[in-house]
């Protein structure tokens, strides 16, 4: 695992690869099965890992915890930043935090709570829990009643934030004024886009946003690497690395649409296991597989994607790609 401090510009050199977590059938964690998944996507170049709802770490135990963060961190590559989910509530992410302050991480991901906050509470809540890990914190934000544009900006100069992942859904990406608001407090290269490769190239063409986190992405990384490569080279319409953007988004795109249509996390979770990139066991409870009248549309969807990831690869262009990333 990378521990090394975070440095500027660091977001912006590797999507953010939010992969699930596998389990044995008792519910345990299977370091072999994570291993195998995290060797694949660093195959691909990705050099970000996010543990976060795709992982379901919203119901992990905190007397599980340390032994989450210390498999994580001897699965990943040294040059692989691996950065952990904590809360949703005040109490588990107390708990969470002493426990990462004896570890080498350095950030963690605080998992949205829906309701029962304040943007005050979660100013005060934020900072108590940055300084006792004793490292800056990642904030995903689904919800402008989260917190407002001022107290995400003082978190950020004061040092308490590190990055921003902004997740709010629009109709309309492009028609954001609350993200256009942050952007003139919060550098763009702190903010990731939250929301995988649907609403991905308007974040980075229209607002500058560093990456994006990325869910289909763990089943086909050169190709998501690709594609971010292509949106930061790509400067006007109709130009090669416009059209390269536009071809591998289409690509993801057919996964993505099963996972809004019925589940981000389960859709992903049994695409993987589908696909025969790791066996990822049973969901955690309160979670459950998607029901079996999906599971070959979702099978032959994440097939059709591992297929085109693995013909990818192997263009001899696409490998020195890779290989500069490593």
């Amino acid at each position: 695992m990378n521990e090394s401090p975070l440095r500027d510009g660091e977001f912006a050199a590797s999507v953010m690869a939010v992969p699930p977590l596998a389990r044995r059938a008792d519910y345990t964690l299977d370091p072999a099965q994570n291993l195998a998944l995290i060797r694949h996507i660093e195959a691909g170049g990705v050099r970000t890992l996010l543990y976060g709802g795709n992982a379901n770490l919203y119901h992990v135990a905190v007397s599980e915890y340390r032994e989450l963060l210390d498999l994580l961190a001897d699965a990943a590559s040294p040059g692989t930043r691996v950065i952990p989910a904590l809360g949703p509530d005040y109490g588990k992410m107390l708990d969470q935090a002493r426990i990462l302050a004896q570890t080498r991480y350095r950030t963690a991901m605080v998992l949205p709570l829906g309701g029962l906050t304040t943007p005050e509470g979660v100013e005060t809540g934020l900072t108590r829990i940055a300084d006792t890990a004793g490292m800056p914190l990642t904030v995903y934000i689904k919800s402008e009643n989260y917190v407002d544009v001022d107290t995400l900006a003082r978190l950020v100069e004061r040092g308490t934030l590190t990055a921003v992942k902004y997740a709010i859904p629009r109709d309309d990406p492009a028609d954001d004024p609350y993200l256009r608001r942050l952007l003139q407090r919060v550098p763009a290269a702190k903010i990731v886009s939250g929301m995988g490769e649907r609403p991905a190239l308007v974040h980075l063409r229209e607002f500058g946003l560093a990456a994006w986190t990325t869910g289909s992405g763990c089943i086909a990384p050169s190709m998501v690497m690709a594609l971010l490569r292509a949106v930061q080279s790509g400067h006007s319409a109709g130009s090669a690395d416009d059209n390269t953007a536009e071809r591998l988004y289409d690509a993801f795109m057919p996964l993505e649409a099963l996972r809004n249509d019925i589940s981000l996390i389960r859709v992903l979770h049994d695409a993987i296991s589908f696909t025969g990139l790791a066996d990822m066991g049973p969901l955690l409870p309160l979670l459950s597989s998607t029901p079996r009248e999906h599971h070959a549309k979702i099978a032959q969807t994440a097939g059709t994607l591992l297929a085109l990831e693995r013909e990818f690869a192997r263009t001899p262009c696409n490998r020195s790609d890779r290989q500069a990333t490593a």
